[in-house]
């Protein structure tokens, strides 16, 4: 996946998240939970785009 589109998808990401913090009336510990779930999914995205998601799945504790 090309830099560029990677790139775009976060800022893209980055804005939708901020707009639905900003503009939607929530409970605080609901906007915590969705910023929390939308990270996390964004760090295993990257993972996986750069190839390292893989790698991790293969390790097993015990």
């Amino acid at each position: 996946m090309p830099l560029m589109q990677i790139l775009v998808a976060l800022i893209v990401v980055g804005v939708l998240l901020w707009l639905v913090n900003s503009f939607i009336p929530m409970a605080g510990s609901i906007k915590s939970i969705l910023n929390a779930v939308v990270v996390i999914f964004v760090v295993l995205w990257l993972l996986n785009a750069f190839g390292l998601f893989h790698s991790i799945s293969r390790i097993h504790v015990g």
